[in-house]
């Protein structure tokens, strides 16, 4: 059953089917009404086996094999990297049913070889939805559960739109090529991967949505098993129309009028309607890039806290290091460890990151959000004398919980967001024959979106990433819900190049809600300031600080390292952090001739593939 999958994935299975079982258990007994929303990406174990991919014309890396070989067949007839993005979305949406597809959203840097773009593909709040959404009738906010499930939770999708755009400006094959691997694969099947058995598996509503328990359950309501081909022909019909008509396929017509009638129909009904969808724009905006060091990184600018975010962490250790030479991250390089990941951050390196973090996401709670709507100061949070104040807040000891800065260009009073973080979401990245490249996040929201199910593909549940609660003293908050607004995220696509040359060093990205930031910053840390290649650097233990307890990536720590950080203060807490970073890096051998090196996340099924 299982010879059709590679052998790091077979070596996953006995892992994945242990967590089904054990998800399955409390599958009977949904989560409290005061219970925080678990991470719906659940662990499926670390990968040993994975290497560094080399590649000297073109690559292309997903979060599933499938979709990057996708992407490597559009790059080797030719096209671009935003060509090979498209191909790998639609993949995505057959073979990662539970992170992204075509009814969410997504957001996209790219490089033309001239300047870099940026792209807004997210959702958006429809005309019909208030600030009072996910309230409750005597005022208090629902438990996710209550708000996730069924069409409340559903925002305009608006990925098609974005990559619609980005392809008419740099696409080099014709749009309907770019689909047919996703129609293919729809058509003829694939094999149930275990990290999608195990997230069927795990998921304690998926029984209750008729579409759902149709495709991915037995007759006997168990989860198809590992290597049971699935295929999809609705989707397959939806691809096509796709292909032939544009994304007005899905933004018009039948589609569309399903699309709808889901949402307004369920029990715990949305107010998305066909106007919202016909009216939908994706938007290009422009590019968030600051300084480190020698190099200039560039990301999403609002209503991504992610590009913001990142700069502000990469500014405030560069700040450190200017200010006291202790700090300087080159001397903290990991060292080698028994340890699955093969290396473990340097005590220190962990404390002085998961502190610049505490800071960053401080800020994020109280000023990000859709810069359409509320004035965000995103030059105020990324200035250097701004961030060298913060960074003097650092010291020794842990500050245990960061307060919000103060940066130039506040205009208006907010409260803070005090809603739950959640995470989910998928990765692309690609390089093509012309140096051209791409890093695109891409999500529906939680594991498997509202779980509503139209024509083979699932519905967003992106509202839910919008603040419960409107106002707190009187004050707005930010994130609050508003029609036509779109909802904060996390996403952090990122592009690094040389300062002085201006050359395209590094596309990184990776999925996992709030904590994506965590995610691109160790991993722009590890490539840049700790010379890893693209492999090591994102395999790397993951570790970081939302403001809260400092994270560290369960069983992946030394008893030694959580000790010290303990010494400084840290309260410190292990847990599956189950990132999806994909990352391709320029490297140049002893004569100097440049190629590509690639890594993808060991504790995903993905790959980096090139030639």
């Amino acid at each position: 059953m299982f010879s059709n999958f590679p052998p790091r994935h077979r070596q996953l299975l006995g892992l994945s089917l242990l967590a089904a079982a054990l998800s399955l258990g409390a599958c009977h007994n949904p989560p409290s009404s005061n219970a925080l929303p678990a991470a719906p990406e659940i662990a499926s174990g670390y990968r040993t086996d994975m290497q560094t991919r080399h590649a000297g014309k073109h690559m292309a890396a997903a979060a599933n094999p499938l979709a990057a070989e996708a992407g490597r067949e559009m790059l080797r007839k030719g096209g671009s990297a935003i060509d090979a993005a498209i191909a790998m979305q639609a993949v995505l949406t057959l073979v990662e049913p539970q992170s992204s597809g075509i009814g969410g959203g997504a957001m996209i840097v790219l490089w033309d070889g001239k300047a870099v773009r940026t792209y807004d593909g997210r959702e958006t709040a429809p005309a019909g939805a208030t600030e009072k959404l996910f309230l409750q009738a005597d005022g208090k906010p629902m438990a996710f559960p209550q708000a996730q499930i069924g069409g409340r939770s559903v925002g305009t999708p608006g990925v098609l739109r974005a990559l619609e755009m980005a392809h008419q400006k740099h696409g080099r094959l014709p749009w309907a090529q770019l689909f047919e691997p996703a129609i293919r694969l729809a058509e003829q099947g694939f094999a149930i991967s275990p990290r999608l058995h195990t997230m069927i598996s795990a998921d304690p509503f998926l029984a209750r949505s008729p579409d759902m328990a149709a495709y991915f359950l037995n007759a006997d309501g168990t989860p198809k098993a590992v290597g049971a081909l699935l295929k999809n022909p609705p989707l397959a019909a939806v691809l096509k129309r796709i292909a032939e008509e544009g994304p007005d396929a899905l933004y018009k017509g039948p589609v569309a009028a399903e699309i709808v009638a889901k949402v307004q129909g369920h029990a715990n009904p949305g107010s998305l309607s066909l106007n919202d969808l016909q009216g939908y724009r994706a938007k290009e905006r422009a590019p968030l890039c600051s300084d480190y060091k020698r190099w200039q990184v560039c990301g999403m600018p609002p209503p991504s806290s992610g590009g913001v975010a990142v700069a502000q962490i990469l500014g405030t250790l560069q700040a450190l290091e200017q200010r006291d030479p202790r700090y300087t991250l080159a001397n903290l390089k990991p060292q080698k460890t028994s340890l699955p990941a093969g290396l473990e951050p340097a005590p220190q390196a962990v404390h002085l990151i998961a502190e610049a973090e505490r800071l960053a996401y401080a800020d994020r709670g109280l000023y990000v959000a859709d810069s359409d709507f509320v004035p965000v100061p995103v030059a105020g949070l990324i200035a250097p004398d701004y961030l060298a104040k913060r960074a003097a807040l650092i010291g020794e000891r842990s500050m245990g919980k960061a307060e919000p800065g103060k940066p130039q260009g506040i205009q208006v009073a907010y409260a803070p967001d005090r809603s739950p973080m959640r995470i989910s979401t998928s990765q692309v990245v690609a390089v093509d024959d012309l140096g051209g490249a791409v890093s695109m996040t891409t999500t529906v929201e939680a594991a498997f979106g509202s779980h509503l199910m139209v024509q083979g593909f699932m519905l967003n549940n992106q509202m839910t990433d919008f603040s419960f609660i409107p106002e707190e003293n009187g004050q707005p908050v930010a994130n609050r819900v508003q029609p036509g607004k779109r909802p904060r995220s996390s996403m952090a696509p990122t592009l690094v190049f040389d300062r002085a040359s201006g050359e395209l060093l590094a596309s990184v990205g990776s999925p996992g809600g709030s904590q994506i930031i965590e995610y691109v910053a160790k991993s722009v840390v590890g490539m840049l300031d700790w010379n890893l290649d693209p492999q090591a650097a994102v395999g790397l233990p993951n570790f970081g600080s939302r403001n809260g307890p400092t994270e560290l990536e369960k069983g992946q720590f030394s008893p030694a390292l959580k000790q010290a950080l303990q010494a400084q203060g840290h309260e410190v807490n292990e847990i599956d952090m189950t990132s999806g970073t994909q990352a391709i890096v320029r490297v140049r051998d002893a004569q100097g001739k440049a190629s590509w090196a690639g890594g993808a996340d060991p504790r995903r099924e993905g790959e980096a593939l090139g030639d």
